[in-house]
């Protein structure tokens, strides 16, 4: 094919030549800069694929599937998946990337079909697959469509009218359960109804989505009102909004009730701290961004803590209620194993 080209390139400039368009003054290296630029844009097989790249001091310019993509030169030798640089099986490097010269540059370059070759310095090749390339370059994540999160408020929220999944469709149906996972990474909360008001019942539930993490209050947590367990979560009182945990080494997020003496810091970061406490507090307690639910047995509740803080208003009674915290990683997992981008 290339021949046919060649050849082809060599009759059209003959005949340019000949018609006076190109003076005899046309040198090698003019040519050679001419069919350079058609190994860009073609390859050796009969189909022709429209990629360029541009070697630039630092990194490679490739244009792809309407994609201009950029890679660093060490991260193309880094991540070169060849069978002594990486381990298929396992999906686990074999090159040590400290061994990278971190000034390396590809020797020579070539696309056959639709894979790029590049040779190094110490005769090492190394082949990437185009699309590979799209999928994990910079410019190509951006372009993914990650799984939706809306910011809302109250009203957002109950104009969504945003349904509760039932508890045995939740159990013995992906499709009820990816229902509830779109809503939950949707809003960062999410409700199952006609829950058997048991510990048994919610453990299984929790464990349809994640691990159940251990802590410090056990596998699963249950309570009624108890001042003597020295938490006021335990008590009748008001919770202001908080989320759990702010004193583990992996906190959920931000409780103004676990907060430990400011001692870390000198006076004048202290006080900043205190303006911005007053402003996010101001915020949180605006009426429009506070969604009231009067939980009833049977029904569960399901809080992304990284996003929606929770509290609760005093109450008089008897009240029971049973819970547990899952690990972020494993509710994400779930997700993404029924086809959602979380």
């Amino acid at each position: 094919m290339w021949c046919h080209k060649l050849l082809h390139l060599q009759s059209s400039l003959q005949k340019l030549m000949k018609r006076g368009y190109i003076g005899q003054a046309l040198h090698l290296s003019n040519f050679k800069s001419l069919f350079s630029l058609s190994i860009h844009w073609c390859h050796t097989a009969s189909k022709c694929v429209n990629c360029t790249w541009h070697q630039h001091e630092d990194h490679l310019e490739i244009q792809y599937a309407s994609i201009v993509m950029r890679f660093d030169y060490v991260w193309l030798r880094d991540h070169c998946r060849s069978a002594s640089c990486y381990n298929s099986k396992t999906h686990q490097r074999s090159l040590d990337t400290a061994s990278v010269d971190l000034c390396i540059k590809p020797k020579t370059i070539r696309l056959d079909e639709t894979t790029l070759f590049f040779t190094w310095p110490d005769g090492h090749v190394t082949r990437y697959d185009l699309d590979w390339l799209v999928k994990n370059s910079y410019e190509g994540q951006k372009q993914k469509v990650i799984q939706p999160r809306i910011l809302w408020n109250a009203k957002l929220y109950q104009q969504a009218q945003v349904p509760s999944v039932d508890f045995q469709n939740f159990l013995k149906t992906n499709d009820e359960l990816k229902k509830f996972l779109q809503n939950f990474l949707l809003y960062g909360i999410a409700f199952v109804e006609n829950v058997p008001p048991t510990r048994e019942h919610t453990e299984k539930l929790a464990e349809r989505i994640s691990l159940i993490r251990e802590t410090i209050y056990g596998r699963m947590w249950y309570f009624t009102s108890d001042f003597s367990r020295g938490d006021t979560a335990y008590t009748k009182l008001a919770l202001d909004r908080h989320t759990d945990s702010t004193f583990f080494q992996e906190p959920c997020g931000y409780n103004n009730y676990d907060r430990a003496v400011i001692n870390t810091v000198p006076y004048d970061v202290v006080h900043r701290w205190y303006i911005a406490h007053r402003t996010l507090t101001t915020e949180l307690r605006k009426p429009e961004n506070e969604l009231w639910v009067k939980l009833k047995p049977g029904k569960v509740l399901f809080i992304d803590n990284w996003r929606v803080l929770h509290g609760r208003e005093s109450f008089t009674g008897y009240r029971q209620l049973c819970g547990c915290y899952l690990t972020r990683d494993d509710v994400l997992n779930t997700a993404r194993l029924l086809g959602l981008r979380a």
